[in-house]
């Protein structure tokens, strides 16, 4: 069970291709949306409806996530751009961080880049680097009979965790799109906060890998 709340949805720009040329094409618009439904068929009620382009109408700011409903709302608005990704969908988003600390981006970086970045002592050099680094598939898991395996390439070499210990594929789940760091064993949570796997907003924690949905080339090289 997810412990999420959601005051209101993230609302979108959305369009049926991702070269922005053709977006101006007749009929290629689907307008503002605002996703309904549970957050984890959020991106693929979205897919199915032919979107590959989105635009975000707000900054993220993770640097107001004191409150409960603006730390919600940043949680939904993050784990959909996750699933987005996930989908291949091009993402626009604008981010804003706390300046603390100065690479905290890089836990996102798995994510579609976002337009700008707010927070970094050199913002436009961080998000240089977010660009020329990005690819899909940097951070994933996945789930086999009986284990989880999460993939990292964020910090450059990969890093590789399994784990088949019930405990974690049920942390997991419970985090997968926001909840209270309490929902979730605190042994548990102090291996994912050391790995970067979670990521905190306010009183709420994330899952920040995600499992893809289109591989860039055949699922045994990744």
């Amino acid at each position: 069970m997810h412990t999420t709340a959601t005051p209101t949805g993230p609302v979108l720009s959305a369009w049926r291709d991702y070269d922005e040329a053709a977006c101006t094409l007749p009929g290629m618009s689907l307008g503002p949306l605002d996703p309904a439904g549970p957050p984890e068929e959020q991106a693929d009620r979205l897919w199915e409806l032919g979107v590959r382009r989105v635009r975000f109408a707000e900054e993220i700011d993770l640097t107001t996530v004191d409150d409960p409903g603006a730390a919600a709302q940043a949680v939904q608005h993050l784990c959909l751009i996750r699933d987005l990704t996930a989908r291949a969908v091009l993402v626009q988003w604008q981010l804003r961080l706390p300046a603390e600390p100065d690479d905290g981006w890089r836990d996102l970086s798995h994510l579609q880049p976002p337009r700008t970045l707010t927070g970094p002592a050199d913002p436009a050099a961080a998000l240089a680097l977010w660009r020329d680094q990005h690819y899909l598939c940097k951070c994933l898991w996945r789930q086999g009979p009986g284990f989880v395996q999460i993939r990292d390439r964020r910090w450059g070499d990969l890093r590789r965790f399994t784990a088949d210990e019930p405990g974690y594929r049920e942390a997991i789940g419970r985090l997968a799109y926001g909840a209270p760091l309490s929902a979730v064993p605190e042994s548990i949570t102090a291996d994912f906060l050391a790995e970067r796997l979670i990521a905190r907003a306010g009183p709420l924690a994330w899952w920040l890998p995600y499992r893809v949905n289109r591989w860039i080339q055949e699922a045994m090289a990744i």
